[in-house]
């Protein structure tokens, strides 16, 4: 297959044709991804191409997520769309008391392949319930894995790997991302590993690491920087649950100094487990700062220049990087 211009939007739905293409027990679910195509127009005509297993549901997130997990059980492996982000909470049951359990509950005997795709994030003015980035929620219950690639080329290899695991995953795709364009041959592009983080850029001075949208707006930040003479390294996390922490860890031996950039709260955020992991193992090796960044602690504004108030940018990360290289 040739390399080609792909958006980000494209590389997810040729993931999922390929995978709806290579097995009859896999099954698409979701709120209008039939014959309007999906709310990001990421279903396109899937439902034409595998019109048995491209199935729309009702407005019914905790119905059609039990629906999922009852398929999952029984030997399909089923994609479910979540229309956004912040509905995840009206399936939370079916996920957090269910999906995640079954394997242990049932002592290995049944598993439950299900990947819950969902877009993620503000900076579009969309307001409090449409605009959330919700990683840190989940992150802390067991049995469920997390991705949020941030390029084209890992949409489609981490969206590989999540249909073909055995266990619940959530997939966060951030709505910034969907136009994102990118030249690449699908043919050559691999299943991305579960804790398997890239390594962006190489640097001395300080880590910064991230993930989804927020890698881009920390390499933009870590670029301008190089102005300054500040020469950081960036960690583009991609699988969030398993962390790549070695390579964290490794990274900020070498630094110093870290800065976690999320979209999600400060507050029980990822990078609250990440800097506690580096404060118990690299204490010893920092003689910069660990520094946090991420929203503020309030519901998401409608208004573009509220919501701009509260959400990290790439200025706001310059400035934590900076604060994070003051020595200790």
């Amino acid at each position: 297959m040739p390399t080609q211009n792909l958006t980000y939007r494209k590389a997810i739905y040729s993931a999922l044709d390929k995978v709806l293409s290579e097995s009859e027990k896999t099954v698409f679910l979701g709120e209008d991804i039939t014959e309007y195509g999906g709310a990001f127009g990421v279903s396109a005509d899937l439902h034409t191409r595998h019109p048995s297993r491209v199935i729309a549901t009702p407005i019914s997130e905790g119905g059609f997520m039990g629906v999922a997990v009852g398929m999952a059980m029984t030997g399909y492996r089923v994609v479910v769309e979540m229309m956004f982000m912040d509905f995840m909470t009206l399936a939370f049951d079916q996920i957090v008391n269910h999906a995640v359990n079954v394997h242990y509950m049932y002592g290995g005997q049944l598993t439950c392949p299900v990947v819950i795709r969902t877009p993620a994030g503000g900076y579009r003015g969309y307001g409090p319930s449409h605009s959330k980035a919700m990683e840190n929620m989940l992150f802390g219950v067991p049995g469920l894995k997390i991705m949020a690639p941030s390029t084209v080329q890992d949409a489609y290899g981490c969206l590989l790997t999540a249909v073909a695991d055995n266990n619940p995953v959530l997939f966060v795709e951030h709505k910034l991302l969907y136009s994102l364009e990118e030249a690449v041959d699908l043919a050559e592009i691999q299943p991305v590993p579960f804790g398997k983080a890239r390594i962006v850029r190489q640097g001395s001075d300080v880590t910064v690491v991230s993930h989804s949208y927020g890698a881009h707006l920390a390499q933009q930040a870590v670029m301008e920087l190089e102005d300054e003479g500040i020469d950081a390294e960036l960690i583009d996390l991609r699988s969030l649950k398993p962390l790549d922490i070695e390579t964290i860890v490794e990274s900020v031996t070498k630094t110093g100094s870290l800065v976690c950039v999320e979209e999600g709260n400060v507050t029980g955020g990822i990078g609250s487990e990440i800097t506690a992991i580096v404060a118990e193992r690299c204490l010893e090796y920092l003689d910069g700062r660990i520094i946090r960044v991420g929203r503020g602690d309030t519901p998401i504004p409608a208004s573009l220049a509220s919501e701009g108030l509260i959400l990290p940018d790439k200025d706001t990360i310059k400035a934590a990087i900076r604060k994070a290289l003051r020595r200790l």
